[in-house]
């Protein structure tokens, strides 16, 4: 009878340390992902901001098109037809894309920000028109860069004469984590100074 309630003593016992280390392992699973969304978050966040740096005051006067960019006018901007951004890493329109049409998905649940071919991408890599850096790798960086598009709104002011109109842009940027599967999409509408 002794080594029969030892044995059962052990297994209970062992029961506890098996559940302790499963509660451990989930502890690690759920700190691990949650670093990774902050990683994912902060890439997302530096592309908002290059985004806003890229419509406003470029640093990298080689590469900017800040005067593409107006609160007044929409002149400059590509003329684009459809539910399409403006494609291809060399294009200077890259990433610009028109106000989605009455009743049609906005244009950025339609836009592939996986896409980082060179000539079929839809979406701003970070750094391409300001020049900045920003580091990706494997463990605790982003594995890809973060990437925005800038869609055209217009406002007309209630009330005002049908001229008046004042520009303004919808920035989605979406950042990486550690994985590629784990992404973040920030929004942010801007309106240039001038």
């Amino acid at each position: 009878m002794t080594l029969l309630a030892t044995l059962l003593i052990l297994l209970v016992v062992l029961m506890l340390g098996i559940a302790a280390a499963q509660i451990a392992i989930q502890g690690e699973k759920s700190s691990r992902n949650d670093r990774d969304r902050q990683i994912a978050f902060q890439a997302a966040e530096a592309a908002l901001l290059d985004a806003e740096m890229d419509i406003e005051n470029s640093p990298d006067a080689g590469k900017s098109r800040s005067g593409l960019f107006s609160s007044t006018s929409a002149i400059g901007f590509p003329a684009t037809t459809g539910s399409a951004c403006v494609n291809g890493v060399q294009n200077k329109y890259l990433g610009l894309c028109p106000q989605a049409g009455v009743g049609a998905l906005p244009i950025w649940q339609v836009v592939n920000f996986m896409d980082d071919a060179a000539n079929t991408t839809s979406s701003v890599p970070y750094g391409r028109f300001t020049g900045q850096a920003f580091y990706i790798a494997n463990g605790s960086l982003p594995v890809k860069l973060p990437r925005y598009i800038v869609e055209l709104m217009l406002y007309k002011i209630p009330g005002a004469a049908t001229d008046e109109r004042t520009y303004f842009y919808r920035i989605t940027a979406v950042g990486f984590g550690a994985k590629e599967t784990t992404q973040v999409a920030l929004q942010t509408v801007y309106r240039k100074a001038h």
